[in-house]
């Protein structure tokens, strides 16, 4: 829709004094659940101590899910004039990194000495789509590569200048949708302003563990890989599976899903609006919507709370069109602990400019420790209409509850080439969703498929062929 500007190479025409750490506001973009806060303490710590070696005072650091009551902080834009009124009086810069975020405080210090701090800068690492995509609502789909934003794992930083401006126009002009679906797109549109506001400058200290750039010693900034130890992975029994199906796919998703991922599961069930012995499925009474499942999923709930199928700590709630990598899946629930009330996934928003509410959405896997389905059911939630989007209304409901909706990057509501590929290439994902224009089994394969999955098979094929 618009002609959006590339991103701008800085070429400083002066040097600022160098700055110091009292100039600067750290803000990591931290979670509420115990693994993800002992992930921002650690972080917290390191900084401290930099600055510590550093002969320098310790700076602010602000852990984002601590800085108000509001559970939408993690959108940023909620959070930024509390950040800018609290902080922006007595420092020049706020920069945000994620869990995973390595500073390099000296080389930090060092780059942001050569901006002019009473000007307005946006930096960070840039990123852009190769082609348009859904997760961007399609956004500059005649050139998608003209429109850069941050690649928030290797840190980002706003000058207060623009912090305070921003801060101010949150008050007055929300952005224009309502979902929060890729974060770090959606803040560099708003900054950006149709043109209106800064573009982002690209920052080449700013590394990505791709750039291999450490070596140099040159980065500001690095990242360490996503889970990096968790200690051991769930036993697969400790997953129960519900696949919501209907009869219409039947013939066609169910093989699909049987032909790549139902193997690993220990139990696993398919719910649909037809009782078919050969797949097999489960009527559990409700008849199929066109869209939104929410009745479909509270009587998956309710069953598996009942303990009459499964007494397994988690449940994992797919679609029939979702392909997904159950031993990452394992993996990843080894960092956290099923007596806490976890609900993680690939979490979205609703509102959070006015007092919305996160969710899990439902096509990448929504799932759930048992204590959260319990919780979840002795809340009262339940569905205004059988069609009600259900991986919306348990975050509303969560977030009535106040339980929190935790964010995995593993977890993806669409296709591969919906995402940038700098990002999924630092990934072992999990999920994928949707079979429109992609060879399902294929993608499988690609990317969801566990290297010595992939030998075994591919030993099987040999022996088959000789």
């Amino acid at each position: 829709p618009f002609n959006a500007p590339k991103s701008t190479k800085f070429f400083p025409l002066f040097l600022s004094s160098v700055a110091e750490v009292q100039d600067v506001v750290f803000v990591i973009q931290s979670q509420k659940n115990s693994y993800h806060t002992h992930r921002a303490e650690q972080r917290r710590t390191e900084l401290l101590h930099q600055a510590q070696t550093l002969n320098q005072s310790s700076p602010d650091v602000v852990l984002l899910h601590k800085l108000s009551d509001y559970d939408g902080n993690w959108s940023i834009l909620p959070a930024l004039p509390r950040l800018a009124s609290q902080y922006c009086q007595t420092s020049l810069w706020i920069v945000f990194l994620e869990e995973e975020t390595n500073v390099n405080l000296h080389n930090l210090l060092q780059v942001l000495s050569k901006f002019n701090t009473r000007k307005e800068w946006f930096l960070g690492r840039p990123l852009h789509d190769d082609e348009p995509t859904i997760i961007h609502h399609y956004a500059f789909s005649e050139d998608p590569s003209s429109f850069s934003y941050p690649d928030f794992m290797a840190g980002w930083a706003l000058s207060c200048p623009l912090a305070k401006r921003t801060a101010e126009r949150v008050n007055y002009e929300p952005p224009k949708s309502d979902f929060t679906i890729d974060l770090q797109h959606e803040i560099a549109l708003y900054i950006w302003e149709e043109g209106r506001g800064p573009a982002l400058t690209v920052v080449n200290e700013f590394c990505s563990e791709l750039q291999r750039l450490s070596s140099t010693g040159d980065c500001a900034t690095t990242i360490n890989t996503f889970l990096s130890a968790c200690g051991n992975p769930v036993q697969k029994e400790d997953v129960f599976v519900a696949v919501k199906t209907c009869q219409r796919f039947h013939g066609d998703r169910v093989p699909l899903v049987k032909q790549t991922w139902e193997k690993d599961a220990a139990s696993l069930e398919y719910y649909s609006d037809f009782t078919d012995p050969y797949i097999p499925t489960i009527h559990l009474g409700v008849p199929n919507t066109e869209r939104g499942h929410c009745q479909k999923t509270f009587a998956i709930l309710k069953r598996f709370a009942s303990g009459v199928v499964t007494q397994a700590p988690w449940l994992l709630i797919v679609d029939d069109d979702t392909l997904i990598s159950l031993p990452r899946l394992w993996r990843l629930l080894g960092c956290y602990d099923p007596n806490e009330a976890v609900s993680v996934g690939e979490r979205y928003g609703y509102g959070l400019s006015r007092d919305g509410y996160s969710y899990i959405t439902g096509g990448g896997g929504m799932v759930f420790s048992r204590v959260a389905v319990q919780n979840i059911l002795a809340g009262g939630c339940g569905c205004h209409s059988s069609d009600a989007p259900d991986d919306m209304v348990l975050g509303m409901c969560l977030t009535t509850l106040g339980l929190p909706v935790t964010h995995s990057p593993l977890f993806h509501q669409a296709r591969p080439q919906d995402y940038v590929k700098e990002l999924l290439a630092r990934q072992s994902p999990i999920s994928f969703h949707k079979h429109w224009n992609i060879n399902p089994v294929a993608v499988y394969q690609h990317w969801l498929k566990e290297p010595n999955q992939r030998r075994a098979h591919s030993l099987t094929k040999t022996r088959e062929e000789l």
